[in-house]
């Protein structure tokens, strides 16, 4: 056998591994109750997820350093479920800009069993998960829709959460989250309300776990 051929054959075989080793990738884009809104709403909430919008160079082709940016204004959601889909209205309020943005999105989750949570991000173009400060997963880049996985051992309370996303050029985009944790047979979309604190939970002790940034 050739050496061209058996690298060929030696590709196959590891894609393959890696394709049966991937957790489950489909799960519904249904939110009950709600409207899939685009990225996220200008209307203020106090939990959940706040998206800091800012506005990229051209040929930018990957996730900057968000510290040294000013946001151009602030999303709020408790959910990212955004299918691939056209965009090009913008943000109302906010910017015309559907190409070449970024939106940093911060929150805080309750988690009321410990154990082991994993994470699928799908997004168009490049976007990352950070629990607790610490990198989940790495889905950066300019790409067509692709979805990445992350595995997280979490102890029962609080713990802060961040996903940061880029847009390159248009039009196609999309993002979502999802969740399986350990008593859940598949993934569904990471809701924050399924994350709250119970009523006995004093608030401050969500306001005393920041998120972290880099």
């Amino acid at each position: 056998m050739g050496l061209a051929r058996w690298s060929l054959l030696t590709m196959l075989v590891f894609e393959a591994a890696a394709q049966e080793s991937a957790p489950p990738y489909k799960f519904s884009t249904t939110v009950t109750g709600e409207p899939l809104y685009t990225f996220g709403t200008s209307v203020v909430a106090n939990s959940g997820f706040k998206g800091d919008i800012y506005l990229l160079k051209p040929e930018t082709s990957k996730l900057p350093n968000f510290s040294r940016l000013k946001p151009v204004g602030s999303i709020y959601t408790t959910y990212l479920c955004v299918p691939r889909r056209s965009f090009d209205e913008g943000f109302p309020g906010i910017t015309d800009r559907f190409e070449w943005f970024a939106i940093d999105y911060n929150g805080r989750f309750w988690v009321s069993r410990e154990g082991r949570y994993e994470f699928a991000l799908v997004s168009d173009d490049g976007s990352k998960l950070y629990i607790d400060g610490k990198k989940a997963i790495d889905n950066d880049g300019i790409h067509p829709e692709l979805k990445a996985f992350g595995r997280v051992v979490l102890s029962a309370g609080v713990h802060s959460i961040r996903v940061s996303y880029f847009q390159g050029p248009r039009y196609h985009l999309s993002l979502m989250l999802a969740v399986r944790g350990p008593d859940d047979p598949e993934f569904r979309v990471s809701h924050m309300d399924d994350f709250k604190p119970p009523p006995d939970v004093a608030e401050r002790e969500l306001a005393e776990k920041p998120a972290r940034k880099k």
